[in-house]
């Protein structure tokens, strides 16, 4: 922009001056009517001139116009703003063989049941993981969201609380939690997908098997770490897949985990997966900017109208000074 500072200069030099003409009746007497009527005649060409006070007013006025349509800007101090870089859902089998009391509290050392051995080790789990947004899913006749995938962990971690062995269905579908836990990831701008499986039992309701599911998932990039718990020698339909969770974890790039009764192991487990997928996060820089192109392009138009107001003022001024004098001559 200021490339054309010397634009006025140029335009004055090289473009004639602006003229205009009118048709006239010339009278050879005219002088002499003039002096009958007392009158004291026009000169027939007006030529406008700047006084002193334009000639300074005019190039500050270009320049101050120049720098407004420079856009000064002020860039302030850079903040930084940290982002998640990861999608972490953990999915948790709500089956009726959840509520088998084979676990020992750590503390008391008194026997507590499944689920409330996973509430405890999933919620110091979440209090680790600040910088990742985390998600819920519950699983048994089906797959249901049970917290989105969410920054606000407090929120999380009620809806752990929230979670009661039977609320989705006696029986384990293992294969439809993998195809929710696909859905509620696949448009997330995450770089990493993660899925934590847990589950006592082996696939029972699913609508999809297991092992598709595991290659869905793998194609949406994410991937599952399978936790078994519970006694793997058990019969019938409670005993834990060990092989089939192994499948899934190493279709998707996952490990597979096994946890038996105490839940110091189960604590371990969840320790091996915070090593495995460290805290990632993703800062973002950004330079708050302010604009002060208003400051010279409103300094530029209070000058003007003040230029204009003092002209105005003195004219009015002028006008009985001119009135007396032509009285006087009068």
């Amino acid at each position: 922009m200021f490339v054309l500072l010397p634009l006025p200069a140029l335009v004055w030099w090289l473009v004639p001056a602006y003229r205009t003409t009118s048709s006239a009746v010339r009278m050879p007497f005219f002088q002499e009517m003039a002096d009958a009527a007392g009158e004291k005649p026009a000169p027939g060409g007006v030529r406008l001139r700047s006084n002193w006070l334009q000639r300074l007013l005019m190039p500050l006025l270009w320049v101050l116009l120049l720098i407004a349509a420079a856009r000064p800007v002020y860039v302030e101090a850079p903040v930084t703003r940290d982002m998640p870089a990861r999608d972490l859902l953990l999915a948790i089998d709500l089956s009726q063989s959840m509520s088998e009391r084979d676990f020992i509290d750590a503390a008391t050392g008194e026997r507590m049941d499944r689920l409330s051995a996973v509430k405890h080790v999933v919620a110091d789990f979440i209090a680790k993981r600040k910088g990742d947004r985390i998600g819920l899913v519950a699983f048994g006749d089906a797959a249901y969201p049970q917290a989105p995938l969410t920054l606000d962990h407090d929120s999380v971690l009620m809806l752990l609380d929230a979670m009661r062995i039977g609320m989705a269905g006696p029986r384990t579908a293992l294969g439809d939690a993998i195809g929710l836990a696909v859905k509620l990831m696949q448009d997330t701008p995450a770089q990493e997908k993660v899925l934590v499986l847990l589950t006592d039992g082996n696939d029972t309701a699913s609508a999809i098997p297991p092992q598709q599911a595991a290659r869905i998932a793998k194609r949406h990039g994410i991937v599952v770490h399978t936790i078994g718990i519970g006694d793997p020698d058990t019969q019938g339909e409670d005993k834990v897949d060990l092989d089939a969770l192994a499948r899934i974890a190493k279709t998707t790039g996952g490990r597979a985990f096994h946890a038996l009764g105490r839940e110091q192991d189960l604590a371990a487990v969840y320790a091996d997966i915070d090593k495995l997928t460290p805290e990632k996060i993703k800062r973002e820089i950004y330079r708050p900017q302010r604009e002060f192109y208003w400051v010279p392009l409103a300094l530029a138009v209070s000058i003007l109208t003040l230029y204009h107001v003092l002209a105005y003022l003195a004219a009015l001024l002028r006008a009985p000074r001119r009135a007396s004098m032509e009285e006087a001559e009068a």
